[in-house]
């Protein structure tokens, strides 16, 4: 039941002398049914803080369309009825944006979890491919990247000559080229980050 705030011919008066332009006559309206419209809308939107928002945003409304409002029998259930329909389309907008929110976290889960099962196949296929390279392309191609050894000192640490270092490097670069080329640009074969990968499996 609303709360029994008597409607009286002066309150239409104070409505008309608002309608032109009469701000004593709209304190007066304010004063009278602030409170009340305010514990209305407390029923539909449940915080202190939207409600006293609402209802402020109704009275500045009036004001500054003072003059285009219809002619009203009852103000009380003009104020009433418009609180209401604005407590309502709060809430279809809120419904609207928890929605949104919902389904963009769900997005931003699955793109985290599809990030993440692309990572666990990329390491798994780097380890698979250095695994299975020959032993010594594998030893040549891990002293150059893992630890940046020139070709001459793996030649030399190696006894074997730079050019075999560097055919054991072209094998290798060429087979990472081949299983990585779904994952990553062929670029990051030449970069750091590639034994950083490397690194990161062996800890």
């Amino acid at each position: 039941m609303l709360n029994e705030q008597p409607q009286t011919k002066e309150h239409l008066r104070w409505w008309r002398a608002m309608q032109g332009g009469d701000q004593q006559a709209m304190k007066r309206l304010f004063e009278a049914y602030y409170q009340a419209l305010c514990a209305y809308a407390f029923r539909w939107m449940n915080s202190h803080s939207a409600v006293e928002e609402l209802v402020q945003d109704l009275f500045c409304d009036l004001w500054e369309k003072r003059g285009r409002n219809t002619e009203i029998q009852s103000v009380k259930a003009y104020l009433y009825r418009s609180v209401q329909n604005r407590c309502l389309s709060a809430l279809r907008h809120q419904s609207v944006r928890e929605v949104y929110a919902q389904s963009e976290i769900k997005r931003h889960l699955d793109a985290d979890l599809a990030s993440d099962m692309r990572d666990f196949e990329l390491e798994d296929t780097i380890q698979e491919t250095l695994t299975n390279l020959p032993d010594q392309c594998r030893i040549v191609f891990e002293m150059s990247r893992f630890e940046g050894k020139k070709y001459r000192e793996i030649a030399e640490a190696l006894d074997i000559s730079v050019k075999t270092v560097e055919n054991h490097m072209g094998k290798a670069l060429s087979r990472f080229r081949t299983v990585l080329q779904d994952y990553l640009p062929l670029f990051i074969l030449f970069s750091g980050l590639l034994p950083f990968l490397f690194k990161s499996l062996t800890v």
